[in-house]
């Protein structure tokens, strides 16, 4: 029996399509949606993630007032410039796309960033605003992930959720979220310290891999029947392709689907869900829901 696949690019459009509308209600209303992304230098897969950012604001019906930047720019002039974006009232969101040239101090950035336009939900404010259950911006997979199990239909109460990776960005607040009394998880955090990961992971009704590394988790690692949830998103080289690559999870898919009861895809999983949060957030941020 294959596992069935969650189809979450389906998903992520008819959250869009209900974006679109409420952005137009908020321009009846003299509101127009605003997000600034900041590229710094030409990072292939940093351009490419922004480029479907730049695509979905404009689909969404939001203004887009994206900041391109060369590689060598310093962080004192980089600061500044979000300075101005934070002084900005026609910008209701900042995104700096990361990762950042080594020398520019990723957190001081985050930091800079007005916590009511942290769309990313990166702000050491929102991060303790999520620790403590209060309202604020929350990282857009981590959230986007939740939605989707709500939107697939998986039961989340009282279910075992093992989340494989510990980062700032998914693992972490991730764990926070499936914790939350809403969803009601109770939840298992590893990461490379972890010894026998296996050991875990067996006994996940949802599986979560976020650990950046293809191959992470196999099929023996799977519990028959749980929800497998893929974050990974890495670049395999691939002659076959024109790019050169093809993107490829942390979960080894074709044998997975002969164990999981349900399994997200890479690419049209995960990846979806992230940007209609993006869209989300920037929303909320235009209707100064957190401030």
């Amino acid at each position: 029996m294959s596992a069935q696949i969650i189809d979450g690019f389906a998903i992520a459009q008819k959250i869009r399509r209900q974006i679109a509308l409420d952005v137009s209600a908020l321009k009846k209303d003299g509101i127009h949606p605003c997000l600034a992304v900041i590229l710094v230098g030409e990072n292939p897969a940093s351009v490419s993630y922004v480029s479907a950012k730049k695509k979905a604001l404009a689909e969404a019906g939001m203004a887009d007032k994206s900041v391109l930047l060369n590689a060598d720019i310093n962080e004192a002039e980089l600061l500044s410039i979000i300075a101005d974006l934070n002084r900005d009232t026609s910008v209701h969101g900042i995104l700096v796309q990361l990762p950042l040239p080594s020398h520019i101090d990723e957190q001081k950035v985050i930091a800079a960033i007005a916590p009511e336009k942290d769309v990313d939900g990166f702000h050491p404010v929102n991060a303790g605003n999520l620790l403590i259950g209060q309202a604020g911006f929350v990282p857009c997979t981590p959230c986007g992930i939740t939605v989707l199990l709500k939107e697939a239909g998986i039961p989340t109460d009282g279910a075992n959720a093992v989340v494989v990776g510990r980062s700032n960005i998914v693992g972490k607040p991730l764990a926070l979220l499936l914790a939350r009394k809403d969803i009601n998880a109770t939840v298992t955090l590893c990461h490379t310290g972890t010894k026998d990961l296996a050991s875990f992971t067996r006994n996940a009704d949802i599986l979560i891999a976020a650990a950046g590394r293809p191959g992470t988790i196999s099929a023996d690692m799977i519990k028959p029947g749980a929800a497998v949830i893929d974050v990974g998103v890495n670049r395999i080289p691939d002659n076959t392709k024109k790019s050169g690559f093809r993107l490829v999870g942390d979960v080894d898919f074709q044998a997975a689907l002969d164990v999981a009861g349900r399994i997200t895809p890479v690419p049209k999983g995960v990846g979806p869900m992230t940007i209609a949060m993006l869209l989300c957030n920037t929303l909320y941020a235009a209707r100064g829901s957190f401030k």
